[in-house]
């Protein structure tokens, strides 16, 4: 398989197959880890880089996984297929901006991630569709024994695992998920959310996570600190009181819109319907902008004639790189939103709303 493959298919993430998809677009765990016998990247020097980038793609390839893998060498790549990798959330904006021998091993669902010489020596991700946190724990941990078996990891009996971060030490896990938010940003309650996540020590960031802003009302939240606490302390944490508090809250706010506000409601499906089907020029954030209230109609049951399914292909299929592969030539500016405009009215025109 490889990075054109990826293309003809949707992201685990957006599978929209998980429990309360309609919510919780996905779930993400992530362990940061690091060879003993190398330095940190920020101290490693490109030999060292690259012997430690082939020990570790070694090891990748030969642990015997349930799903089946490949591998992509990052300077091998050219900038299109790097931000597509981002787009799909198969590596970091930091990780594509790199330098030197670095890599991703990606399962050929996209549901697993592994990043060489990212910040870290490697990133464990796994990814799944919808409410899934400990699906991924399972399958991340079980990853990180199997690498543990012959990778001798930096570790410290005070400190546990020895991150180039130190917001990462200790177990190593960052736990995130995706949320859809149409609801509480319609109704002005969204900055109630923001004060709750900062109070309890929570990250809230963008679409693409750290140093990415909201787009398309989604929001990554996720923990800050590692150090002191289980990993399923953690766990517990998020999928018993913060996701719950949450949800419960875009819940009301959607029932809100619906009961007390369904004209005004009604009027941005209505206008964001009319745009994607007729405008002549979008960027990527007026696209996600209207497909976020498109979807929220989709859910509510106010859109008829289409499903998550084909917003969710939209979603990936309009964002730059992908845009790009899809038409097999270099886009910029006003080309660029003139092709998005022709890609979404030509997929929405097959559907009838």
């Amino acid at each position: 398989m490889t990075i054109d493959d990826l293309t003809g298919q949707t992201g685990e993430w957006l599978a929209e197959t998980g429990p309360q998809h309609d919510i919780i677009v996905s779930s993400r765990v992530r362990l940061a880890r690091n060879v003993a016998a190398f330095p940190f990247m920020s101290k490693a020097n490109r030999t060292q880089r690259a012997e430690l980038h082939a020990v570790c793609r070694e090891r990748l390839l030969e642990v015997p996984l349930a799903r089946p893998v490949f591998y992509v060498d990052m300077d091998q790549t050219n900038e299109v297929e790097r931000q597509l990798l981002v787009e799909r959330h198969l590596i970091s904006k930091q990780h594509a901006a790199g330098e030197g021998a670095r890599g991703v091993a990606i399962s050929t669902d996209e549901a697993l991630s592994v990043m060489v010489n990212e910040e870290d020596h490697l990133r464990l991700q796994v990814l799944r569709s919808g409410l899934q946190l400990k699906e991924c724990w399972a399958e991340a941990d079980k990853l990180d024994d199997q690498l543990q078996e012959t990778l001798d990891y930096a570790f410290n009996q005070r400190f546990g695992y020895l991150t180039a971060c130190p917001t990462n030490l200790g177990t190593g896990l960052r736990v995130s998920v995706m949320l859809h938010l149409p609801a509480l940003k319609l109704t002005g309650d969204i900055e109630k959310v923001f004060r709750a996540a900062k109070d309890m020590h929570l990250a809230v960031r963008g679409l693409y996570g750290e140093g990415t802003e909201a787009i398309g009302d989604f929001y990554q939240i996720s923990n800050q600190t590692t150090l002191g606490r289980s990993e399923n302390e953690i766990l517990d944490e998020f999928k018993d009181v913060i996701i719950p508090r949450i949800i419960m809250a875009e819940t009301q706010a959607r029932s809100i819109l619906e009961n007390e506000r369904p004209l005004a409601l009604d009027d941005r499906i209505g206008r964001a319907i009319g745009v994607l089907k007729h405008a002549r020029l979008l960027s990527s954030e007026e696209t996600l902008f209207f497909l976020s209230h498109l979807r929220l109609g989709v859910v509510l049951k106010r859109v008829t004639g289409l499903d998550l399914a084909t917003i969710n292909q939209l979603f990936l299929q309009t964002q730059p790189a992908h845009l790009q592969r899809h038409l097999k030539k270099p886009l910029d500016g006003d080309a660029r939103k003139a092709a998005r405009a022709e890609f979404v009215r030509a997929r929405l025109g097959k559907n009838n709303l």
